[in-house]
């Protein structure tokens, strides 16, 4: 019993040093992977590169793969050139594997990995948020290594209870039904541990025990590749039409590759024998699993594993990138979009997903989705427009609806936005991400506003009607001039949103907008009050116009205070 929670407790020490590995890279490194990833995707082949550069370096396809689906719902990637990012994951994946099969076995890695843990507690204590992310990185990494060196101390002997053995060993003599079997228990582990690095060192473990041979250890990382598609799938069950694609295309992928794999699957296996014969090494294949290995042995079917996976998603890859159309096809053809463009369009775009599962790089959805928001408000204009030179009652009731409308679905998105940002948890996330999300808060608050001035004039407006009040041509003219300012200034602000950095032209651009539309409401309204006081019989159309004026005013108000928001 103790053997087994010791067991279990070492899995999870692997399995946790690994996230906070992969989660200190991501913050010493998150807006960098986002730049060069968004660089490097122009074709399908620079598109593996950078899957393959980025999942190598945080250690996670499934960080990479849901990060790509976070790009193809920003607009940042299509879902062609995110098909290459998802390949290049998962050759990347495997680095992984090489990794545990050279240091892992090869040495009593706690020598070094409890003195490299005090090294990170040591800068964990520092001011600087890069090296605090770097003492996460080191630390994760010692968990990793002291929790494989802990599952190889912990799992059990088999051959002091040969009857064990002989359990496990009866279910590998059923030739390819074998290979099956254990195709699918490699499936279902990675299913359950929800990861395939987990499930990876479980694997090499078993078959440098002499618990499986060569050719079982093969058949489980063919089934690895399968359920880690699983488990993406099922994260992106709840997301949208884009999600939902890349999770399919993943899937496709795979389910491929191991379908080939199978299919040659004696020639494969070969193959990779005589390549780690070439290093010098014992064939993998040739060794008696159920005797003591020598050193150079278990060197061996260790890395004819870690080979054999580097291999199959390589010629996967090969195979498979000129056929990225095909896939992208396919995929749209199976997950076709439920919604209208014109309800669509008013709805999350980026986020509806939820919160990537790296935190680091879950904010530049939330930019996105900001400056989509900004997008929607900005078609409040044009309903003002309309409303404001409706030339029937029915025509005014509808823009004014639509301004009733998108005041709620302003009030919709800065709440959804607000909880997403909510959900990105405080302890992963850099110092520079966190103000980053400040601003954030205080942006989304500005365009929530702008749809409650919209629903203001539309309420102005309505009163104007009922008491059968009318604007002049000349003051429809004034107000347009306004609106067309407002409009630039959204302009201004959406370019300055989309911006990397707010660059000092920006604002000077965004402030003289600012400027321009005081200058119009100063004219404006003083030019009312002058005729007003000429002519008071239309004081109470001059109250109304004078109102709607102050409102749009303000919107311009609004605006600025975005730009301005984004000021470092």
């Amino acid at each position: 019993m103790i053997q087994a929670l010791t067991l279990l407790g070492a899995l999870g020490m692997f399995l946790y040093g690994m996230n906070l590995m992969s989660a200190g890279l991501q913050k010493a490194a998150g807006s960098k992977m986002r730049s060069f990833l968004t660089a490097m995707t122009s074709n399908p082949f620079k598109g593996v590169l950078s899957g393959l550069g980025i999942t190598s370096v945080i250690q996670s396809s499934s960080a990479t793969t849901v990060m790509t689906v976070g790009f193809v719902n920003a607009g940042l990637l299509t879902l062609s050139q995110s098909v290459g990012v998802i390949m290049g994951a998962n050759i990347g994946t495997t680095v992984t594997a090489w990794m545990v099969s050279l240091l892992g076995f090869k040495a009593d890695i706690s020598l070094f990995a409890v003195p490299l843990m005090a090294v990170g507690f040591i800068l964990s204590l520092a001011k600087s948020d890069k090296r605090r992310h770097i003492s996460e990185l080191i630390v994760g990494f010692s968990l990793l290594f002291l929790g494989l060196s802990l599952m190889k101390e912990s799992v059990p002997d088999l051959r002091e209870t040969p009857e064990v053995l002989a359990f496990i060993q009866n279910w590998t003599s059923y030739g390819f039904g074998s290979v099956l079997i254990f195709l699918l228990f490699g499936t279902v582990l990675t299913l359950v541990l929800q990861s395939s690095s987990a499930t990876m060192a479980l694997t090499l473990i078993m078959v440098n025990m002499g618990w499986i041979p060569f050719e079982m250890g093969a058949a489980m990382v063919l089934g690895e590749n399968i359920g880690t598609t699983i488990t993406a799938n099922i994260a992106a069950a709840v997301g949208n039409a884009n999600a939902r694609r890349a999770a399919l295309a993943h899937t496709l992928f795979n389910v491929f590759g191991v379908c080939w794999a199978l299919v040659l699957f004696r020639p494969f296996l070969a193959l990779v024998g005589t390549t780690i014969t070439w290093l010098g090494l014992p064939n993998p294949l040739e060794i008696d699993h159920t005797m003591d290995m020598t050193a150079d042995e278990g060197m061996s079917t260790l890395y004819g594993i870690s080979m054999l996976h580097s291999l199959f998603n390589i010629f996967n890859t090969l195979i498979l990138i000129w056929f990225v159309n095909v896939i992208v096809k396919i995929v749209n053809t199976v997950i076709k979009d439920k919604k209208s463009a014109e309800e669509d369009s008013v709805k999350l775009k980026f986020i509806d997903a939820g919160p990537l599962s790296t935190a680091e790089l879950a904010i530049g959805q939330a930019r996105n989705e900001v400056v989509h928001f900004a997008e929607i408000s900005r078609r409040i204009v044009e309903f003002i427009r309309r409303a404001v030179n409706a030339k029937s009652d029915k025509e005014f009731e509808d823009n004014r609806q639509k301004l009733v409308k998108y005041e709620e679905i302003s009030d919709r998105i800065e709440y959804e936005i607000a909880q997403f940002l909510n959900a990105l948890p405080e302890d992963s996330i850099s110092e520079e991400t966190r103000t980053e999300a400040k601003r954030m808060y205080k942006i989304i608050g500005e365009l929530e506003s702008l749809g409650d001035s919209g629903e203001s004039i539309g309420r102005i407006l309505m009163r104007r009607n009922s008491h059968e009040k009318v604007f002049t041509e000349e003051q429809k003219a004034k107000l347009e001039k306004l609106l067309v300012a407002v409009d630039k200034a959204y302009g201004v602000m959406i370019d300055n949103l989309k911006a990397e950095k707010l660059e000092p032209i920006g604002l000077r651009m965004a402030t003289d907008c600012e400027i321009e539309i005081n200058d119009l409401r100063n004219t404006i309204r003083e030019e009312e009050v002058h005729q007003l006081e000429s002519d008071g019989a239309n004081y109470h159309s001059s109250v109304y116009y004078l109102d709607t004026i102050s409102e749009v005013e303000r919107m311009g108000d609004f605006i600025i205070n975005i730009s301005q928001a984004l000021e470092k």
